[in-house]
C-alpha cells in the first residue's frame, strides 16, 4: 500500500468554498480511480482551517495516476489560491 497524508492550512475567507471542493475530489477519486482504496477528509476540532487528508492507494503509480486525473487537476487549479500552506507526506506499508 502507498499512503499519502496532506495537512492543509486554508485561508479563512475560503474555507466554505474549499470544503465542498475537497469532498467532491475525494468522492470522485474513490469512484473513478480503481487504485484509490481510501480517501478520508478530516477537519481539526481546534482550528477549523486545518484540513487533513488520509489517502490509501494500491501502489505509487495509482497515486501518480490520481495526480494526473482531470478531476484532481481541476480541483488543484480551483483551490490553489485558497491554501495558505500544504504539507504532504508519503508512506509505504510495512509487512
Amino acid at each position: 500500500m502507498y499512503v499519502i497524508t496532506v495537512l492543509f492550512l486554508i485561508k479563512p475567507a475560503y474555507l466554505d468554498k474549499f470544503l465542498p471542493e475537497m469532498l467532491a475530489n475525494a468522492a470522485t477519486s474513490l469512484k473513478q480511480e480503481p487504485g484509490c482504496l481510501q480517501f478520508d477528509v478530516c477537519q481539526s476540532t481546534e482550528n477549523t482551517n486545518h484540513v487533513y487528508l488520509y489517502e490509501v492507494y494500491q501502489h505509487q503509480q495509482a497515486f501518480d495516476d490520481h495526480l494526473n486525473s482531470v478531476h484532481f487537476l481541476s480541483f488543484n487549479e480551483t483551490t490553489k489560491n485558497w491554501i495558505e500552506d500544504k504539507q504532504i507526506s508519503s508512506y509505504i506499508q510495512l509487512k
